[in-house]
């Protein structure tokens, strides 16, 4: 490799990052979900305008599941534990019952639609199975749906890649499937969520007491442990991506120091390997041979959405007695992204034959069309089936040294239409001390913060909350915008689940 070649690499590598970036613009604006944007961009550069060659599929698995880890480990740090632990059972559930049943019933339609053999079709049925922490991150949080779905929703992403990969390389060799394989899938699941606290709590406690010279720092060693718990749990032979999401989840809710710079660094590197795996899986892909799986993609895909994905759903709920409206939008929500084309390539480097070639097709047309039905709609089927929930607030990542003494978030509250905090007065929302609003916003202008002031549907409001407090100060905004100023002498605490 020559200078000029470096130079050329650099420059290209530069101008698609900024390409993309502007893609995620583009994409809010448009409603569609920004990774099919990066796809586009991989299959412009490849075979499909520019014709730069890339064509190595072992290298192409192996930096799709690099990238992989770094998804989860943004997912799990962003993932706050409070909000998540009342859908834990559900999400476990989603993540393993679910995965079970939605092989099976995919594996069927497989062996019906294509006639392979039930090894092969169960493996197909194995790939199309996991949902991605990926699409569901970028797309789930900005449609604010009820807390439990949406944690729920969050915990399968990040938890189900893992039995799905053993599940993959187990159909995927030649080796018989016995009574002992499954054994092994729990050996390996339950191994690698110990290696994942081992390493999740022990990086915390170093972090905590090991003074670095730099802040910048922080957030490099951070990642580490992250990556270090996937490396041990891979040469544990347990789980490495179960180990990598438990490990985040566990750092991600400890108190670090500069944790607001740590899960902005995180953020960032999230979207760079969301950006490069989806530009290198277009390079990957030859736009040409995708037509030949259109119908089988459409096909399969229906079956796995109308089909597969409700039935998974439904066992996976049936003990915890959801709503039917929650289901179905549960149903809809399995959204693929890349994780199913990175397992296509495990399936295509093991066996290497001309079935798991046509599979890695398969699973572009079924990722391209079923993410952007899904992706696209997800905000509009939410608001029918009534699981949105107004008056959320959100973590803003803001970097100060008080907040960080005093372990402090910065939440930001858009009020919605239609919201009954619409005409409240501020002295009258009665925030948990000692938060306090810190800034409020009306038509992008601020507008002093006194007691005085009465809000109104679309003000944004920028809240300092302590640790401590911020659970209730969430429920506070939430019983607010349900029940108005008097919520609290109606028995509304912000705590339960609207009524169906």
């Amino acid at each position: 490799m020559d200078q000029e070649t470096i130079q050329r690499a650099f420059g290209l590598t530069s101008v698609v990052l900024l390409v993309a970036l502007v893609a995620v613009r583009l994409s809010r604006r448009l409603g569609m979900p920004s990774l099919l944007l990066y796809l586009g961009i991989g299959m412009i550069l490849g075979n499909g305008v520019i014709g730069i060659p890339f064509d190595n599929t072992i290298l192409a698995e192996q930096l799709g599941l690099a990238a992989l880890v770094f998804i989860l480990a943004e997912g799990g740090l962003t993932t706050r534990w409070e909000n998540v632990r009342p859908a834990l059972g559900l999400g476990v559930s989603l993540a393993t019952v679910s995965v079970v049943v939605s092989i099976a019933v995919a594996g069927v339609g497989v062996h019906l639609v294509m006639g392979y053999d039930w090894r092969t079709s169960l493996l197909w049925g194995a790939v199309l199975s996991s949902t991605d922490a990926a699409a569901v991150f970028s797309v789930l949080r900005g449609v604010g749906v009820k807390p439990r779905l949406g944690a729920a929703l969050e915990l399968e992403s990040g938890l189900n890649d893992a039995p799905v990969v053993i599940a993959v390389v187990i159909l995927a060799g030649t080796d018989p499937v016995t009574w002992v394989d499954p054994v092994l899938v729990v050996f390996e699941l339950i191994a690698g969520a110990a290696v994942g606290a081992a390493i999740g709590f022990g990086g915390a406690w170093l972090l905590r007491r090991e003074a670095l010279p730099a802040a910048g720092l922080y957030p490099l060693a951070t990642l580490a442990f992250i990556g270090g718990a996937y490396a041990v749990g891979a040469f544990a032979h347990a789980s490495g991506f179960l180990a990598t999401y438990v490990a985040a989840v566990i750092l991600g809710n400890s108190r670090l120091p500069h944790r607001a710079s740590t899960l902005s660094f995180a953020e960032g590197f999230g979207w760079m390997a969301q950006i490069g795996l989806f530009v290198m899986l277009g390079l990957y892909v030859d736009p040409f041979d995708l037509p030949r799986a259109l119908f089988p993609g459409i096909v399969i895909g229906l079956i796995v959405l109308v089909v597969a994905r409700p039935a998974s759903v439904v066992a996976a709920a049936l003990p915890f007695r959801l709503p039917w409206r929650e289901q179905a939008f549960l149903s809809w929500s399995g959204l693929r992204g890349a994780v199913p084309i990175v397992l296509a390539m495990i399936a295509l480097v093991t066996r290497g034959d001309v079935t798991s070639d046509f599979l890695v097709d398969v699973i572009v047309v079924v990722v391209v069309i079923y993410t952007l039905v899904q992706g696209t709609s997800l905000p509009w089927v939410a608001r029918k089936l009534g699981v949105v929930q107004s008056g959320q607030a959100e973590e803003v990542q803001v970097e100060a040294a008080p907040l960080d003494e005093m372990n402090a978030h910065v939440l930001q509250v858009t009020i919605p239409p239609g919201s009954r905090m619409h005409g409240v007065y501020v002295s009258q929302l009665r925030l948990p001390a000692p938060s306090v609003i810190g800034l409020l916003l009306r038509d992008g202008e601020p507008l002093p913060v006194v007691p005085t002031v009465r809000l109104q549907a679309g003000d944004q409001l920028l809240i300092v909350a302590p640790e401590r407090v911020r659970s209730r100060t969430e429920r506070r905004l939430r019983a607010v915008s349900r029940g108005g100023a008097l919520a609290g002498w109606f028995g509304e605490r912000g705590d339960r689940q609207p009524a169906e």
